[in-house]
Order: structure tokens, then C-alpha cells, then sequence
């Protein structure tokens, strides 16, 4: 499994998965999150330094799409903190412990996690209490209110 997070309001914005980690299941999973944000140039686009994200396929995506790449140093596990921390709730509030018949089940399992779960009701200390769908929504409102456009 591969996954886009947000950094903003720690929401999974792509995933993908895949019976092998090969650079084609990372480029599915931010091609997700890519036609989800749609962003503009310039966004700041931060991984470890694993052979699918370093990969030629990975890079040239980013590039195309006018991102900045940032990545780990090695044996900085510092710098991709919040995802590890995603994939440490996902093991601890999901999958412990479970056993999947098959990987559809499994997939599905997952996919209910972060879009039913972590996305829409998962508090985050870092977002004051709020699920990231939660946040997202109280700044768009305050955004609107202040007259601001969202980026």
C-alpha cells in the first residue's frame, strides 16, 4: 500500500494498492491525491528515500506536475514523521491483530480505515481535536469569512 498525506490537515488524500512496492503503485497513489487537490505549481511534495520514490517514473511524475521534491536524508526517519505516524494508527487501530482471507478484504478493510475513520472522525491533537475533515471545513468557513480564497 502507498498513500498520500496532506500535510495540512493530515488527510489521505491517495492511495493505491498493490500485490508488489514497485514505482507504478506510488505514481497511482498521487495521481489520486493529484486529481483530488488539484494543485497548483510549486507544491512541496516530501518522501523517504525508497526505491519506488526515487524511482525515474516517481520523479519525472512530480516534475510534470511542477512539484518540489523534498527528501529524507538518509537515516533521518525525522522527516517523514507524520506519515510513518499514519501507518503506526493504521497498524494499531486496524489491522492488528486481523486476518485477511484475501487482499480485496483487505484493501477494503484499509479503504474504510482512512476514508470512514481517519479522514472523517480520527481526532488529531495537531489539528486541535478535529478530524481532518473537520479542520479542512472549519478553515474553508473561516477562509470564506475573511474573504480569502482556499489555495
Amino acid at each position: 500500500m502507498a498513500a498520500v498525506l496532506d500535510l495540512y490537515a493530515r488527510r489521505i488524500v491517495g492511495w493505491a494498492s498493490s500485490a508488489t512496492m514497485e514505482s507504478a503503485l506510488v505514481c497511482q497513489a498521487l495521481w489520486k491525491a493529484l486529481n483530488l487537490r488539484k494543485p497548483q505549481a510549486g507544491l512541496l511534495h516530501h518522501s523517504d528515500r525508497g526505491v519506488q520514490y526515487t524511482s525515474e517514473a516517481y520523479q519525472t511524475l512530480l516534475n510534470t506536475q511542477g512539484i518540489t521534491v523534498s527528501l529524507s536524508r538518509p537515516g533521518n526517519c525525522w522527516d517523514n514523521a507524520v506519515m510513518e505516524r499514519f501507518w503506526g494508527s493504521l497498524k494499531s487501530e486496524r489491522t492488528k491483530g486481523k486476518h485477511y482471507w484475501t487482499r480485496e478484504e483487505a484493501k477494503q478493510d484499509v479503504a474504510d480505515y482512512m476514508d470512514n475513520y481517519y479522514n472523517t472522525k480520527r481526532l488529531h491533537a495537531y489539528l486541535g481535536y478535529r478530524s481532518p475533515a473537520e479542520y479542512e471545513s472549519l478553515q474553508a468557513a473561516h477562509d470564506r469569512l475573511s474573504g480569502r480564497q482556499a489555495a
